[in-house]
């Protein structure tokens, strides 16, 4: 085990992050923390890093955080620029002090060997080469290469000082230079920020073969679901770890709750049944002592708690637009788009009720093109024509960073001054703002919840032309699945700009997509995208990288799983058994009590065969009774003997 964490509280400001955390993590696996905004997952990576303390514990069971061989811990939050005054090519080269200084000694010591041919000497550079092979130093400058390109840098940007790249470029560059330093463990906090869609995917590819141990934390389901091999979900400051990927994680999960629901329901009734059962013969001196069993039967009951609800809360009030348009709803044709200079020519035509994902790489025209659609900058040639009866709602994502230092009810009922009360707090609570929610500063909301009311401001115009940029930017993974289920279900007409793979193939029907220069439609969704085009491959040079480190590129056959014997299908079947009996015993005492009050009817009464023939039933009932609590008294002594031992 590489690192291994148990027993361990995380507290702030009094508040309890995370509670009696078990956590372990395996050389070479690829693991994935989820859960919602708050809870907890950039704190897991503090403390793995070492940057959080855990809390304080009296007793054995201490906080313990134990790792193997000391591995070294590389994330993105470590990386600073010292001196921004240096050039791109000075700073990633600094990731390679430690691999030149030790390919300055393995120089050192094979001079020293051709001289003297001393068994130190030799051990020691054997160790400095293995060591040197470990990390990348044979392909260093072929990892530089990639890397560099694969990111978006030209060789002339090596030369520019730090200070001439925006903030996106500069998280790229400490990316890169984490990625060529090789840590054991690869902390990664949402990596496909400031990615574009062909990057995502050579990074995928990237993650799975890099032979090291890899954490991501990330909103990008479907990079979850092609890198993670295990996931870890934090809810309410609990871990629980599912196998496989996302789309394996939410299976799973649905699977454990209605199970769990099952069993619930199932020992409620039950318990209810024993209840019942013991308050109704607890008076009658033969059965007693079942009572009084039943009654322990309920207290010494392992109860299964309720699960929590599901958090599938969805967003409400955008389905059908107020009016429908026109069959043709937008025709471009020659749309020149750019600011100084033309970017490049946009065609395209756009059918009422059809869903257009916009999709392509960082900084080529895919927010200037719907800017140009909703005329906040001028076209540079060619026409738009929008259809007859078209009404548009545009997000565009200033709409989220905004501030306000108004209320969030208040800055919505501004806009909407005709609505009650009633009706604002049931848009808003449609978005997801509940209770005193409403009431917050909009200043203090996190960038997913401006995000919400910013569509529910323009959603509540109800238009049958929707255009969006960049909408799931700022939001957890709950929040773009409601998002994606009230945008599958409108039936207006849909454009909208997103990185979003997911959300892209799940609501898309046609794809605008922007490449350097130009502009493809292509008719169909983003999984037709990827079959007719291929998905991203690892480049040329990551499957020599592949080959010198000796990972495999043959599928490995699967061992079949053994089966599980469950040691308490005996306990079970005789639980199943004593039910069976119960209910037996009951349907003959209802029987013998029928039998003797037809034996108090008068004519009855009379007829001495008759009363004979009653009586001969009833002892019958009575004796198969008396069987069935024998058998009933030896099986519920067999049942409680098993539990003890099992506890």
């Amino acid at each position: 085990m590489l690192l291994s964490i148990r027993n361990t509280d995380v507290s702030y400001g009094g508040e309890a992050i995370l509670k009696d955390v078990s956590f372990d993590l395996k050389e070479g696996e690829k693991l994935a923390v989820v859960g919602r905004n708050g809870c907890g997952k950039t704190t897991l990576l503090k403390l793995i890093m070492g940057e959080l303390t855990p809390d304080a514990r009296d007793g054995d069971d201490r906080p313990m955080i134990a790792k193997t061989g000391d591995p070294v811990i590389g994330s993105l939050s470590q990386l600073t620029f010292e001196d921004e005054s240096i050039s791109l090519r000075e700073e990633l080269k600094k990731v390679y002090r430690p691999l030149l200084l030790l390919k300055q000694r393995m120089d050192e010591l094979s001079r020293l060997l051709e001289e003297n041919a001393d068994e130190a000497l030799a051990g020691e550079y054997a160790e400095a080469q293995e060591r040197f092979n470990y990390l990348g130093g044979y392909r260093f400058e072929k990892d530089f290469e990639m890397l560099i390109s694969r990111f978006g840098f030209s060789e002339a940007d090596l030369a520019k000082s730090l200070t001439g790249f925006s903030g996106g470029q500069r998280t790229k560059i400490a990316f890169i230079k984490l990625l060529l330093s090789k840590p054991d463990i690869l902390l990664l906090d949402e990596p496909t920020n400031h990615l574009d869609i062909s990057t995502i995917a050579w990074l995928e590819g990237y993650i799975r073969e890099y032979p090291r141990a890899v954490i991501v934390v990330s909103h990008d389901r479907l990079f979850l679901d092609r890198v993670a091999e295990r996931v870890v979900e934090i809810e309410r400051g609990k871990l629980t770890s599912y196998p496989g990927n996302y789309s394996d994680f939410v299976k799973r999960k649905k699977e454990e709750r209605e199970q769990q629901m099952k069993l619930y329901l199932s020992q409620q009734k039950e318990k209810e049944r024993l209840e019942q059962l013991a308050e109704r013969f607890i008076h009658k001196a033969t059965k007693a002592s079942m009572a009084r069993s039943k009654l322990k039967a309920v207290e010494h009951m392992e109860l299964v708690e309720k699960p929590e609800e599901e958090d599938n809360r969805a967003f409400r009030g955008l389905a059908t637009p107020a009016r429908e348009s026109g069959r043709d709803v937008l025709t471009v044709e020659n749309l020149g788009i750019g600011y100084d200079k033309p970017l490049l020519k946009v065609n395209l035509k756009l059918m009422r009720g059809k869903k257009l994902g916009v999709i392509g790489g960082n900084g080529l025209g895919k927010s200037t093109f719907v800017k140009t659609l909703m005329k906040k900058i001028p076209a540079k040639s060619g026409k738009i024509t929008f259809g007859y009866g078209v009404e548009a709602g545009y997000f565009e994502q200033q709409m989220s960073r905004a501030l306000s230092t108004k209320t969030v009810i208040d800055e919505f009922w501004d806009d909407y001054p005709t609505l009650t009360e009633t009706e604002v707090r049931n848009i808003l609570g449609g978005f997801l703002f509940t209770g005193d929610d409403v009431f917050r500063n909009v200043s203090e909301l996190s960038g997913g919840e401006r995000v919400r009311l910013s569509l529910a401001k323009l959603l509540q115009t109800r238009p049958n032309l929707l255009i969006l940029d960049e909408p799931t930017n700022h939001m957890d993974i709950v929040g773009r699945e409601a998002l994606e289920e009230m945008l599958s279900d409108y039936t207006g007409t849909l454009i909208f700009v997103s990185h979003d793979r997911y959300l892209v193939r799940r609501l898309a029907d046609e794809l605008l997509i922007f490449r350097p220069g130009e502009a493809e439609y292509f008719p169909w969704g983003f999984e037709e995208y990827e079959r007719h085009y291929g998905r991203e491959k690892t480049a040329s040079a990551d499957e020599v990288w592949k080959i010198e480190n000796g990972v495999s590129q043959e599928k490995t056959e699967e061992k079949p799983k053994e089966k599980k014997i469950n040691p308490g299908r005996e306990r079970a079947r005789m639980q199943r058994r004593i039910a069976r009996l119960e209910e037996l015993v009951e349907e003959n005492d209802g029987k013998i009590a029928a039998l003797k009050e037809s034996m108090s009817d008068p004519e009855v009464a009379s007829d001495y065969q008759k009363l004979s023939e009653l009586q001969k039933e009833i002892d019958e009932l009575q004796a198969a009774n008396d069987a069935y609590m024998e058998e009933w008294e030896g099986l519920s002594a067999e049942v409680e003997r098993s539990g003890e031992e099992g506890s």
